[in-house]
């Protein structure tokens, strides 16, 4: 099988984006941990897939694949890419695009050259539904490590499920030994991305996210979001913030509870490729 894709990234959360609408492809988890190795394939953290939707009123089905082949609900930062991608191709004409993903619907809007701004929808904070082990919801939760160390979380799901710390500096953050224990911590039943937030005022964070079977990444879209509510809700940021990320920056709109968060960001498209398979 001889499958044609395009590499992208949004701010250096790369991807491969595969039109399932215009060729036959067949994917399991297997083929995505294959590709997705950065020495003998094609290297990336997701693997994004168009296809036609099964919602009339959608334009396209939009499907995840994380790097060991678990798919998944939502990636923000793939959303950008899947925006640029239909729309270059030619799949649509328009620059506001719905898309049917496993959580549910998303608008995206194409409104530069290498500029979308994605619609993520409500953040979910019931902590049953996120989903955590925790009943009663709250602002913040807490859990302790293998170490003996407590922890203290913001809960949200945008779709996934994320857990948002309050750090002193994200370059001394516990990144690499936190994050790989908090993501398949027993309190996440289908584990969780972890965020790592350095509030540096109302309207500016640094962030750096481990993404559930990802490991950490340049940048994560719905990680922003996240850890945008989870400010908002300890009352540490206002509606509109700038999130630093290692590969970049977005900008994360929200007005509070019972509101959509927006999301805005650049996206770029790197090469066009094809393997034999």
């Amino acid at each position: 099988m001889l499958l044609r894709f395009t590499k992208m990234h949004g701010l250096g959360n790369d991807f491969m984006v595969i039109d399932a609408i215009s060729q036959r492809v067949r994917i399991n988890a297997d083929l995505v941990r294959q590709l997705s190795d950065r020495n003998v394939g094609v290297g990336f953290d997701q693997m994004l897939l168009v296809e036609p939707p099964s919602d009339p009123d959608m334009d396209f089905r939009y499907r995840i694949f994380n790097a060991d082949g678990s798919e998944v609900e939502h990636c923000g930062n793939g959303a950008r890419c899947f925006a640029r991608f239909v729309r270059d191709k030619g799949l649509v004409l328009r620059d506001t695009i719905k898309v049917q993903t496993a959580r549910g619907r998303a608008v995206l809007n194409i409104v530069g050259r290498d500029l979308v701004e994605v619609d993520m929808g409500a953040p979910e904070l019931d902590p049953v539904e996120v989903p955590t082990t925790f009943t009663e919801k709250s602002t913040t939760y807490s859990t302790q490590l293998a170490s003996g160390e407590t922890v203290e979380f913001g809960a949200v799901s945008m779709g996934n499920p994320h857990a948002v710390l309050v750090v002193d500096s994200i370059e001394t953050a516990p990144v690499e030994r936190w994050g790989p224990e908090l993501e398949s911590h027993a309190v996440f039943p289908n584990r969780a991305n972890i965020g790592f937030m350095e509030v540096i005022s109302k309207n500016e964070v640094n962030l750096r996210v481990y993404e559930r079977g990802a490991g950490e990444t340049q940048a994560c879209g719905t990680g922003a979001c996240a850890a945008v509510v989870s400010g908002r809700l300890r009352g540490l940021l206002d509606s509109k913030v700038t999130v630093h990320l290692p590969g970049g920056d977005l900008e994360i709109e929200w007005a509070g509870e019972g509101h959509s968060v927006n999301m805005t960001g650049p996206v770029s498209s790197v090469y066009e490729g094809q393997i034999y398979l």
